[in-house]
This record gives C-alpha cells, structure tokens and sequence, in this order.
C-alpha cells in the first residue's frame, strides 16, 4: 500500500531522496526555457490576426512610429517658433535607417503637435524597450523650455508593458510566499510546523514554472506565468492544510504517529485526487478557447497543478513521517490531549442550520442573488489607457492625443490590400461617416511588396472620429470591413489596435458560452463518481456557479466604488467563473466526501454536522489562504490581474463563509438520506438505513 510506503522509517527516506533527486534533476533539466508570456489578445483566426501576420511579412514591417506629442506647460497655442524647436528635436532623435522623422503636425486648436518618429523594433516590448527608453532620455535632456513632450503610440505602450513587469514576478513570488507563511504559522501556531508544507509548496512551484515554460515553448502557448505561480501556491497549500488536519486529528487517537499518518493519507488523498482532478480538467476546456493567452493558461495552470498534486502527496507525508508528532511543538496532539469531540464554533454553527434548514438555504440564496445584482450597470472592456494601475507615458500621451487631435488619431485602423485596389479600398472605407485616411492618401503609408506575394501590398491607414476603446469605434471597424469587403477582388484585410479589440471581444464572449457549460459538465461528472450521488450534484452545482457569479457581481462593484475601475477586463468574467468553480467544487469535495462517510453509521443529518465541525477550521484556512494568495495579484501592474485576484479573493470567502458552511449543510438537511440518491448511507453493521 502507498499510503505504508510512503510513511514507514525508510520509506519515507527513501521517499524523500528520490524526490529531491528528481527535482533537482527537473530543474536543472528545464532552467534553460525562457517563460511564455501572452501579446495576441485577439484569436489566430480572426481578421485582425491575418492583417497582423501580413503586416509582418512586408519589408519594413521591423520599422513602426512612435508618436511624439507636444503641449505648451502653460496650456496655451503653440507659436511657430515652440513648432520650429519642435523639428529640430524630431530631427536631432534616433530613427531607423532611411526613415526620418516627421515635421510637426499641430491640431486644429494649436495646442498640441505630433511627430511620428520611426524606429527600429523587435515585435517585443522589451526588446523595444531600450529604444523607446533612449529616445525618451534624450527628449528630456534637449526639448524645448516651456513644452511638455510625451512618447506614445504602439511601440511606446509595449515598452511600458515590459517596464512594469521588470521584476514584477520576483515580487509575486515574494508577496505569495510571505501570505503563504503568515498564514501557515497562523494556523499552525508552531515555529517548525509551517516551514514543512511551505517548502514543499515552493519545491512544486520551481518544477511547475520550468516544465510550464518548456511546455510553452514546445506547443508555442502564451499564459501569464504569474497565474500559474499563484494557482501552484494556493491550491498546493490547501491540499496541505486539508492532509496536516487529517494527521494531527489522527494523532489525537493513535500513539504511532506513522500508522495515524498513513490512515490521514488514506482518508485525504482521495478527496485531494478529485479536488485536483476537476480543477485540472476545468482547465483543460480552455484548450478550446479560441485566444491564445486563455488556451495557454488552461494549459500550464493543469500541469503546474498536476505538480502541485504529486509533491504534496509525496513528498509532504515523507517529510511529516520523518520528522514525527514533535513537528506540532508546542501543541504536540496526543490521545490525552485529545478535543471533545464534535464541539467548537463550526459544530455549533451546522446544528443551528439543521434546526431550521429551509430558512437558512433561501437566507443563504437569496444573499447570493444580492451580490449577483453587482453585475447591473458592468462594463466589459478596457481601453488601453484604463489597463494600467499608475499612469505611465504612453498612456498619458494616448490621452494628451486624443483631447487635441480627432479621437482614432491614437490608435489607426489598418487596412492591408493590394496596391491595384488601395484607392478602391480607401474610397469604400471613407464613405464611412466620421472615416478618414491619415494624411489624405489612400497609400499614406505605402509599404511595398510583401515577401513573396503579388502585386504589391499596401497598407491604408484610416482614423476614425469615434474614441478609442468606445462602443462606436468598435461599430467603425464593423463598418468599415463590410464596406470594403464590396470591394470585387480586394480581399481586403481590416486591422491595428481597434480591429484587435472587435475581434478579441468576440473571441472572449465565443469562449465564455463555449466553456461554461463544459466547466459545469466536469465538475458535475466528478461530483457525480466521488459521491455516488445523481442528486447531490444537481443541488450543490447550481448553488456553486451562482456563488461565482455572485462574486464577479460583488467584485464589479467593489472595483468601481472603491478602485475607481471603469470596467472589468474582457478575460476576467471567464477565468473568474472558471477558477471560482473549479476551486470552489474543491471545498465542496472536502466536505461533502467527508459527510458521505459520516453519513455511514451516523446518518446524513448528524453526519454533515460532524463534518462540518470536522473541516470547518481547515477549509476556512484553506479559503483565506487561496484568497490572499490570489489578492497578491495586486501588486502587479495591470488591472486585468487586480481584478482577477479581487474577485476570486472575495469568491473564495463568499464560498468558504457562506456557501460550504451554511447552503449546502441546510440543503442537506433538507433533502436528508435522499442527497445520495440512488445509494442510501448504511447503518452500523452494514444495514442500509
């Protein structure tokens, strides 16, 4: 049996050597695999991508402009002499070879000007940041008295990406492992104890980036690595938390600390298995997702959990067995200090709820249904200029842009056709209302032939009146493609920072009806062969997925009042609703397994009292664990991830406080024995009851 192997005196040596070994072997293996990150927001299939790809085959697609924006400090018009200084500057500046930089454009109010500077690129925001970093130097030292200039534009927005995340992960890692801490010697209350699964959780953490970053690398996925870090931590400690309380509970029975941590194993494993199992499964559906950064997240959050699974079964019991009942000091359990049983604030809780269970659930639901109301007034979608914490440069360029020149002056729409239809194209496009070609040309920006293709490819750049990142600058791109889809043999292309923003919409909200459902199916068929139950899924499912929803409800509105967010992110409804599911359907798993064997002897009534007094203390542990685990999303810089930890911060709790310990007790009490329908608990000597 696993279970004695894993936990007799050389067993665990042996278990302990081995694994060390081997993950020293995997580290060493796999260091030398860079990390994926994730740049395309919008599906591979999608228009804006095949524009993307074109764009990238023609000569000088390595070149591309950064805006230069100018403003007097004062405020007032700039006079010909501030746009005389404003040349010298643009001319004085580092640009890609053959392509010198643009007289300066002032707006029609005269307050501002722009200069298109181009520069060589990388296609990477740190690649391209230490050029947009020179440039700006350089500005600072020699622009004119009396001008504000800013650096802005694609290039620009890309290096500040790059510049935020500078370290950003180290600083994760570090906020996650100190939360992790605190919250272990919190709960533990010994100075050693903590220091054990902590370890074995980083161990895990160190494998699961490196075969991540490999995998990444082989299969060309794109994820967000600091996700996958905070999955690994959170849902490795809460495997921790549930197999120490089984132990020490054991130990408060047995005086061989070894046989009461093999029967912990026994007992734990199998919930920890299923747990595990549905949330890498959940996982997996991302696979079918149509935008590459949520496909790959899928992908490398199953796997960093996979690693998280074996180490903690593995390597955790090998290191509890080794170090005996003394790692609990100073609370060493014994059978003589054993607790009266059944007793404490969580018992006491789950036999009020079975007084008056009825009560209680539609108390319960119909909170959730409040919290729900959160989402009313939401709004999916940040422009480039909101998904940023702090300002940064280009962002406050964007801005200075817009207020000065017509709104899509920041962010051009691409048309990519051939030079024959490239008057045809732009006519069609222009005929748009509010629609215009950028510096009055149909080939305002002509680009010759793309490698290998004929005719020549041209590029039409188009500016829209509408704002960017508004309902009417996404209704401009639709238009515009319908107009020059008229066009007989252009098979004109519509692109740039807009398109991607129509496309990635469509993508997301394809990939939310397409993942729902098959989320729900996995943990439905899970809790359906753990529990042995047809009808426990049916109740306790629902009430999971409308305690998600309840969350991204509560963590709209809390974002908008208290973190002034305008919107929540296009990815953040769907990976919120898959993470508070998938991990929530864990907590129901520790306790409804539990119940079910209680149930047996003691009936469904008494056993889910006993189980709820058993895990309570461990799964509330385990939920502000994951919660603040998750909340360290924070201090990275973009909003996407602040929201993601907020609203799965808060999901985790509403679930842990609300959900596992007052609805599903009271809908146990009120279906009683039938919740396992079609098995039956049995009564002491097998009987059924």
């Amino acid at each position: 049996m696993l279970a004695h192997r894993l936990t007799t005196r050389r067993g665990a040596w042996v278990t302990l050597a081995v694994g060390l070994l081997t993950v020293v072997g995997l580290l060493g293996l796999l260091r030398t695999s860079p990390n994926a990150t994730g740049t395309e927001r919008a599906p591979t299939s999608s228009e804006s991508t095949r524009a993307a790809r074109i764009l990238a085959t023609i000569p000088g697609h390595d070149v591309q402009s950064v805006l230069l924006v100018a403003t007097r400090s004062d405020g007032a018009r700039l006079t010909p002499d501030d746009l005389g200084a404003l040349g010298r500057l643009g001319g004085s500046l580092p640009t890609a070879a053959g392509h010198p930089a643009s007289t300066p454009t002032p707006s029609d109010d005269g307050r501002a000007a722009v200069i298109r500077l181009p520069i060589p690129t990388t296609g990477s925001g740190s690649g391209d940041a230490q050029t947009v970093t020179e440039v700006r130097h350089r500005i600072s030292a020699a622009k004119p008295s009396g001008l504000d200039v800013l650096v802005t534009g694609g290039p620009a927005y890309g290096a500040d990406i790059a510049k935020a995340f500078d370290g950003a992960n180290i600083t994760l890692l570090l906020v996650t492992v100190g939360i992790v801490a605190l919250l272990l010697l919190l709960t533990y209350r010994s100075p050693v104890l903590w220091l054990v699964p902590l370890l074995v959780v980083a161990l895990a953490d160190q494998v699961a980036a490196v075969a991540t970053a490999r995998l990444g690398r082989v299969f060309d996925l794109q994820f967000d690595a600091g996700i996958v870090s905070v999955l690994v931590f959170g849902a490795g400690t809460n495997y921790a938390l549930l197999l120490i309380s089984r132990y020490r509970e054991e130990l408060h029975g047995s005086d061989d600390h070894r046989a009461a941590l093999a029967a912990a194993w026994r007992h734990t494993v199998p919930a920890i298995v299923a747990s595990n199992l549905t949330v890498v499964l959940a996982l997996s559906s991302l696979a079918f997702a149509s935008i590459p950064g949520t496909r790959g997240l899928g992908i490398a959050s199953g796997l960093g959990l996979l690693v998280a699974l074996v180490l903690v079964i593995t390597l955790l019991p090998a290191a509890l067995a080794v170090a005996g009942r003394r790692i609990f000091w100073p609370f060493v359990p014994t059978p003589d200090n054993a607790p009266a049983a059944q007793t404490g604030l969580f018992a006491r809780v789950a036999a009020g709820v079975m007084r008056r269970p009825a009560a209680v659930a539609i108390a319960g639901l119909l909170l959730l249904a409040t919290l729900t109301s959160g989402l009313l007034g939401t709004r999916i979608g940040l422009s480039q200029t909101e998904r940023f914490r702090t300002t940064t440069e280009s962002a406050a360029g964007l801005q200075t842009l817009a207020a000065h020149f017509p709104a899509g002056t920041a962010q051009p729409i691409l048309v990519v056709t051939d030079a024959s239809h490239a008057a045809a194209v732009a006519d069609a496009a222009t005929a748009v209302p509010g629609v215009r070609v950028m510096g009055g040309g149909p080939a305002a920006r002509p680009t010759g032939a793309a490698a290998g293709s004929e005719p020549a490819t041209t590029v039409v750049t188009l500016v829209s009146a509408a704002a960017p990142g508004t309902a009417e600058a996404r209704a401009a791109v639709e238009q515009i493609r319908a107009a020059v889809r008229q066009v007989p043999g252009a098979d004109a292309l519509v692109g740039g920072a807009e398109a991607v923003e129509v496309d990635a919409r469509a993508g997301n909200e394809a990939d939310l009806r397409l993942i729902v459902p098959v989320v729900l199916v996995v943990s439905g068929v899970v809790l359906l062969v753990l529990l042995r139950s047809v009808l426990a899924p049916l109740l306790l499912l629902p009430v999971n997925a409308l305690s998600a929803v309840a969350a991204i409800g509560a963590g709209s509105w809390v974002g908008r009042h208290l973190f002034d967010w305008p919107a929540l992110d296009l990815q953040v409804p769907l990976f919120a609703f898959l993470f508070l599911v998938a991990l929530g359907i864990d907590y129901t798993i520790f306790l409804v397994h539990r119940a079910r064997t209680e149930a047996d002897g003691h009936g469904t009534v008494p056993g889910m009292i006993r189980a709820v007094a058993s895990t309570g203390t461990v799964i509330t542990s385990a939920g502000v664990v994951l919660a603040a685990v998750f909340a360290a999303l924070g201090v990275l810089p973009l909003v996407t991830l602040g929201q993601l930890g907020l609203i799965v911060g808060l999901g985790v709790l509403l679930d842990t406080v609300v959900v596992r310990t007052l609805i599903v007790p009271a809908l146990a009490g009120i279906v009683g024995d039938r919740l396992w329908w079609p098995g039956r608990p049995t009564r002491p000597g097998g009987r059924p009851r």
